[in-house]
């Protein structure tokens, strides 16, 4: 009799086992569903906004000046030339200033730092800082950089402000492509005798790369088509030169905004072909940024 009891007993585990396999497995394609749904609807409004902006801009972008010569206040002559050298120096000097800065913070959080309660504090502050409105950031640069150094309006100020945007995001992701590198591949450098930086800087360093090149293509993307801070700041809307580091400056989202406020319906053809130009600037920056995170994922 006992025999029997348990063997009914396994029959209903098994068959409640059964029910639950095929619940959990319908309440997943449930969920599949509702994730690719998302993001069909993404790609799709994604889709839709990028065909508006070619269909209104592409003629305008197309247009011979349009990339070499200086802003007009007519909608169908000059060009974005000071835009877009501004934006390409902003980039360059955001680089320049937050990846070893923002490496090295999280280097030494992550590989040197204690644990004790004062590091606690800097990784809850770097987070929050990750969260915080561009448009903080720009008041800081504008308290910091303007009048607490006195820079000015000038460019210098407007790259360093971003910079201050960037480097949380930069600190964040780049930890995380530290913490990502097991721990065997350390001890192993510490048992040939390998002193600590040279651990860090011959395998931690290379195999955490390209996770940290991927949160700088995330944070210089975001700055580069920042506009809020660089207002505040001091950017302006029309430029008849190149500008240099402490001149004033421009840059392609001060440009789309400088067009869009225009009443004159040129000005929004020129916005719109002003856009594809930040759109393929950052496309170059990301594809260097990629190949290079795929030479070092390869090596």
């Amino acid at each position: 009799m006992t025999t029997s009891y348990q063997r009914d007993d396994s029959l209903d585990s098994a068959a409640e086992f059964t029910e639950n396999v095929e619940s959990r497995e319908t309440l997943g394609k449930v969920f599949e569903i509702l994730f690719l749904l998302g993001l069909l609807i993404g790609i799709f409004v994604l889709a839709l906004l990028l065909f508006d902006i070619f269909r209104d801009g592409l003629a305008r972008f197309l247009t011979p000046g349009f990339l070499t010569e200086t802003p007009s206040r007519f909608p169908d002559q000059g060009g974005i030339r000071p835009a877009i050298v501004s934006s390409i120096l902003l980039g360059i000097i955001v680089i320049l200033v937050t990846v070893p800065v923002g490496v090295g913070a999280a280097l030494y959080l992550e590989e040197y730092a204690p644990k004790a309660w004062w590091t606690v504090i800097i990784e809850i502050n770097i987070s929050n800082l990750a969260g915080v409105p561009s448009i903080v950031y720009g008041l800081l640069g504008l308290g910091v950089f303007n009048y607490l150094l006195g820079f000015g309006p000038a460019l210098i100020s407007g790259a360093l402000t971003l910079s201050l945007l960037s480097l949380p995001v930069i600190i964040v992701t780049a930890r995380e492509a530290i913490r990502a590198v097991p721990d065997s591949l350390r001890n192993a450098s510490y048992g040939l005798g390998v002193t600590k930086w040279r651990t860090i800087s011959s395998h931690v360093l290379p195999y955490a790369i390209p996770g940290i090149l991927t949160g700088v293509i995330i944070s210089v993307s975001r700055a580069i088509g920042d506009a809020a801070s660089l207002i505040v700041v001091g950017a302006v809307g029309f430029l008849t030169f190149n500008p240099g580091l402490f001149q004033r400056f421009m840059a392609l989202p001060i440009q789309i905004y400088s067009y869009i406020t225009r009443p004159e319906p040129g000005f929004a053809n020129a916005a719109a072909a002003t856009i594809i130009a930040l759109l393929l600037l950052i496309l170059v920056l990301n594809g260097i940024a990629i190949y290079i995170r795929q030479r070092f994922s390869i090596r």
